[in-house]
């Protein structure tokens, strides 16, 4: 591959070198499969750094343009056009006439141990890669920092992520995607949509605690579908079936919010049959995405966003301050929603947006990604050793991801042993803050990057001697 390169171009040369690789990609010179010359003879050819071409390669893997194969190279991507579903103009109806938890993960004026946090420490993630974007970006004479942001949200992003679900095998039109201020934001405006005060949905059994709040702050009612190992149990949702009529099932697939358990394809097809059979909508969380390090199985794949809503959210890997999340859905649905959006929060912040598509885009997202697996993946291991040693019986072994979900032996009610935890300056989360009717539970879910501090294991080893 012989591209023309000048270094004395205002136009530098990584930049060069993409908008280069690209055109050829697009006009077929290269086609899906064909290997990229090596990092070194490319840069020896052209006589210019590797670190340019080792950049210029990433970003073309983040434009979705290449694969990157360990140990045999780079690779051009196959590229898939989703398939435009028919247009249609809607409006929607406009006649719309367990917060201590959360209040401690986010309290910063203690030093308490947030082993019940649900998300990073803040040295965990890219926080010079944020400056340095937003330095970047703020020097741009095209970036719009007094302005509201438009219906959608900012174009590209949403091109973006259209690459993005077509990697999970989620083909979506950028007109399909919604953007919101993160994934509880994206909860919020479906469960206005589709939920009126009063009716039921049902929800994961042990699940997602502030989603409960949200729909309880709304008047609905929440019928527990018990969780298992492989995802929601399908017999039991069967048979819950046979006695209540829900609008919509809110769950997550992958890497699931609080057992860290990942659905399996045989209880996704069965998932998927009842919701045909009975007309309810699914809406899938997948806010932890990015922290499973392989492939995996989600009712919006096997789906096509024909039945299922899809929800993605950047708060827990690039950054809680920006507030950047999404909402995937067939087209006509993702019209209503965005009114709701507007009607709720008139815009999100295309700010945030552009920052988050720069920080997806330039390169470095992916070996970011890579270093907190393994840096998760370490931290998982130790948790599990000192859980186990402690007495606590895991759930389960992790797959990837940031909790470990474990039983106490001998205790009816883990809240009893967060209170005590609260004393002496440990936040713990209890099994109860995420059954829906906050029933008793013996479980608690720990944040593996919080549990490493000694303060935890001395605590746990006093009092469940």
């Amino acid at each position: 591959m012989q591209l023309s390169l000048n270094s004395e171009s205002g136009l530098p040369l990584i930049d060069q070198i993409v908008l280069g690789t690209r055109t050829l990609i697009d006009d077929r010179v290269l086609r899906p499969g064909m290997r990229l010359p090596p990092i070194r003879n490319f840069a020896e050819t052209h006589g210019i750094s590797r670190f340019t071409v080792v950049e210029a390669y990433d970003r073309l893997v983040a434009l979705g343009y290449l694969q990157s194969r360990r140990g045999a190279g780079f690779f051009v991507a196959a590229r898939q056009e989703a398939a435009l579903p028919a247009s249609r103009c809607c409006e929607a109806e406009r006649a719309f006439d367990n917060a201590g938890v959360l209040y401690q993960s986010l309290d910063d004026t203690s030093d308490r141990l947030k082993v019940g946090a649900g998300w990073l420490p803040y040295e965990w993630l890219d926080e010079e890669g944020v400056r340095r974007n937003i330095r970047a970006l703020s020097r741009r004479a095209d970036t719009r920092v007094v302005a509201y942001g438009t219906p959608r949200g900012y174009r590209p992003l949403r091109d973006q992520l259209q690459i993005r679900l077509g990697d999970f095998g989620i083909a979506a039109d950028p007109s399909q995607i919604v953007l919101t201020q993160g994934a509880t934001h994206a909860l919020d405006i479906i469960s206005r949509y589709l939920v009126k005060p009063g009716e039921c949905v049902f929800v994961d059994d042990p699940g997602y605690w502030n989603l409960f709040s949200v729909l309880r702050l709304q008047g609905i009612n929440l019928i527990g579908v018990p969780r298992t190992a492989d995802g929601p149990d399908p017999d039991a949702l069967e048979a819950l079936l046979a006695h209540h009529r829900p609008k919509a099932f809110f769950t997550h697939s992958v890497l699931h919010n609080p057992t860290a358990c990942s659905l399996t394809p045989a209880s996704a097809f069965r998932i998927l049959q009842l919701a045909e059979k009975h007309d309810f909508l699914i809406v899938e969380d997948d806010t932890y995405a990015d922290f499973h390090p392989g492939n995996a199985t989600r009712l919006a794949q096997l789906d096509q966003l024909h039945r299922v809503i899809y929800v993605g959210s950047f708060s827990k890997t690039l950054s809680g301050c920006l507030r950047v999340g999404f909402i995937a859905c067939e087209m006509e649905l993702a019209a209503k929603l965005t009114d709701v959006k507007i009607i709720t929060c008139v815009a999100t912040s295309e700010f945030a947006e552009r920052l988050v598509y720069l920080m997806l885009t330039e390169g470095h997202y992916r070996k970011f990604i890579e270093r907190v697996h393994n840096r998760l993946a370490g931290a998982t291991e130790r948790t599990l050793r000192l859980l186990e040693k402690c007495g606590l019986e895991p759930y389960a072994e992790p797959a990837g991801g940031m909790f470990v979900w474990a039983e106490a032996p001998g205790l009816g009610d883990s809240a009893q042993l967060a209170t005590q935890a609260a004393r002496t300056g440990i936040m713990l989360a209890p099994g109860n803050i995420f059954r829906p009717q906050m029933q008793p539970s013996p479980w608690l879910r720990f944040n593996v990057a919080y549990s490493l501090d000694p303060q935890l294991e001395r605590f746990l080893g006093n009092a469940l001697r």
